[in-house]
């Protein structure tokens, strides 16, 4: 990609996530969801990686998903309006131990059934705290997303608490882990939403993505 072209889309991003974004519907199973319409784009991870904290910074917003210290609070897939552009889909975390099994189960049906059956969904991008990296939990839904064949990016997030001349072998680690994978997205992006490192980078790409689906069109 040209310089240009890098330029125009990041530029294309700060203006999608500068307008309005409103919360436009909440579903606890697949039969509650939404109907078909804009282009969704789907946040996902394991609880406590700071997937709300990302959301909110992406929009600009404080509290446009909910966040809080206690892991496993967004217990449903919450669909919101991003100016008219398309539709961001805050998915429930995945992987706290202290949310019963039952409502596991029943949060990773929605999620399959989610994925499986939306024709929409344009990618989703999946978070992986920095400081971790992969857990087999985050491969489960790798596996899923290639078997479903939904395109995915990695996200890492909390970039601010890994040491800086840690982080381009986190990076490596990362892209080989998925270098192998059909439905996975080359680049992983490095993110804080802490600091806002990567996050003009991350908008810029859900740029390009809606560019190439319209150009497809």
């Amino acid at each position: 990609m040209a310089a240009g072209d890098d330029a125009r889309f990041l530029e294309a991003g700060r203006l999608i996530f500068a307008g309005e974004a409103d919360f436009k519907w909440a579903a606890d199973k697949f039969e509650s969801l939404p109907p078909i319409g804009d282009i969704e784009i789907a946040f996902a991870g394991r609880s406590n990686v700071g997937k709300s904290s990302l959301v909110n910074a992406l929009t600009g917003r404080n509290a446009l998903a909910r966040t809080s210290h206690t892991p496993g609070r967004t217990q449903l897939l919450n669909f919101f309006d991003i100016g008219g552009h398309f539709t961001l889909v805050d998915m429930p975390g995945y992987g706290y131990a202290a949310v019963s099994k039952a409502k596991v189960e029943a949060w990773t049906k929605t999620i399959r059934a989610y994925l499986r059956g939306r024709p929409t969904l344009a990618r989703v991008f999946v978070l992986i705290d920095a400081r971790h990296g992969i857990k087999p939990i985050d491969e489960t839904l790798f596996a899923l997303l290639d078997e479903t064949a939904v395109s995915y990016a990695l996200v890492l997030t909390k970039a601010d608490e890994v040491k800086q001349a840690d982080l381009p072998a986190r990076i490596e680690a990362t892209q080989a882990a998925i270098a192998r994978r059909p439905a996975a997205y080359p680049q992983v992006f490095l993110t804080s939403s802490h600091t806002g490192l990567g996050i003009p980078e991350l908008r810029a790409s859900v740029a390009r993505l809606l560019a190439e689906r319209d150009g497809g069109r």
